[in-house]
């Protein structure tokens, strides 16, 4: 490798970058917009669902268990219905989320311990059906064990007020469970991962297409030296981009940073020359700048769904998980949570910071590999 071939690779590509200003400002501005649509949008923990009741009993047990479903904050009465059609219907036209059903004698059943009440869930939205589902579960649960200790006292078992077994819950890292908290480090890791892809893939196809990669083909630099010298000028940029994120879920977004930044962001630039190294290995398969938008699109959708941003990935069967194996943003996720929100160090991830290692160096080799020294 010559230093001097390397160094004007580099500073041609840094130029064209430069005089390219509307992409390298979508690529700043792109990722900002898109962490606050994640951030605002992406909250799954629904709360304040709008419910339909109906109450054939009217008695004093049925407006105390329609009480603690309003209580609860999961579930807002906007309306009462006279029949489960009624409810049905609503829910049908998007009037309500969820339908409360309460049969006569209401108060008589409690008293019997037979008592049942129906709760209708619109289950073509998932996250309102699991949502609603565990709520009036626990609600319901709750309200029963209170009931049943009322009972127990007003019979002389005074000793029953108390549960035998009380536990005490402690959450780590995250103790008011903020969905925000969650995302942002995973967030950081696709954010960047999707602008590493993308362009490295759309610059290598723009210089086909324009035939200016003639011109590289025909110089004596290496493959090796081109893909080096192709990586390092978006290596600056999207470094920016991890700035402004980590500044903005800090101070923005009040997320706390608990680990070592300087260790954080040693690994973010190795995730970065991961991520730029398999947008490079892409560009031999993209023919033009429709397919290299195409393969960003379908990097975008499987760095979502595999990679543990959204869905846990100990649910997914072996094959899903070994194709998610071959996204380093599968392994910068964990590292992000642990440095941003546990605050670990090397000790405690080496595995992951080991596999984007081997995933660098051979991604790169890969890339230098499938480099084109001639035209087809």
């Amino acid at each position: 490798m010559n230093a001097q071939r390397l160094f004007a690779i580099i500073k041609k590509e840094a130029i064209q970058m430069i005089r390219d200003w509307p992409t390298v400002l979508m690529t700043i501005l792109l990722p900002v917009l898109e962490l606050f649509l994640f951030a605002y949008v992406g909250d799954m923990t629904l709360d304040h669902l709008s419910t339909a009741v109906v109450d054939m009993s009217r008695d004093p047990s049925s407006r105390a268990f329609i009480n603690a479903l309003e209580v609860s904050g999961f579930f807002d009465v906007v309306q009462y219905a006279g029949s489960e059609s009624e409810v049905i219907r609503a829910i049908d036209e998007n009037q309500v989320n969820v339908g409360v059903v309460i049969p006569p004698d209401f108060a008589g059943q409690v008293e019997r311990r037979t008592a049942q009440a129906l709760v209708i869930i619109d289950g073509s939205d998932s996250f309102v059906a699991q949502s609603a589902y565990s709520a009036a579960s626990a609600i319901a649960q709750v309200h029963g064990m209170q009931l049943m200790l009322q009972t127990a006292e007003r019979m002389g078992m005074g000793g029953l007020g108390k549960l035998p077994i009380d536990t005490s819950t402690r959450i780590l890292y995250n103790p008011n469970i903020d969905e925000i908290v969650f995302l942002i480090p995973g967030l950081a890791a696709m954010l960047l991962q999707l602008i590493g892809v993308n362009a490295t893939v759309m610059a290598v196809v723009r210089e086909r297409e324009l035939g200016t990669v003639e011109q590289m083909l025909v110089t004596p630099a290496r493959p090796v030296e081109l893909i080096l010298g192709k990586i390092v000028p978006p290596v600056g940029l999207i470094s920016l981009d991890l700035i402004i994120i980590i500044v903005l879920g800090v101070y923005w977004f009040k997320v706390p940073f608990q680990g070592s930044a300087w260790l954080f962001g040693w690994l973010s630039l190795l995730f970065i020359v991961s991520g730029l190294g398999m947008g490079l290995a892409l560009s031999t398969i993209s023919k033009n700048q429709k397919q290299a938008q195409q393969i960003s699109a379908m990097i975008m959708m499987v760095t979502m769904l595999l990679t543990g941003l959204i869905y846990p990935r100990s649910t997914m069967p072996p094959v899903v998980r070994a194709v998610g194996n071959l996204i380093p943003a599968t392994y910068f996720i964990r590292i992000a949570r642990g440095v941003i929100t546990k605050g670990v160090g090397l000790t405690f991830m080496w595995e992951d910071v080991l596999a984007l290692v081997v995933y660098g160096v051979i991604i790169v080799i890969v890339s230098a590999a499938t480099f084109k020294t001639r035209l087809d």
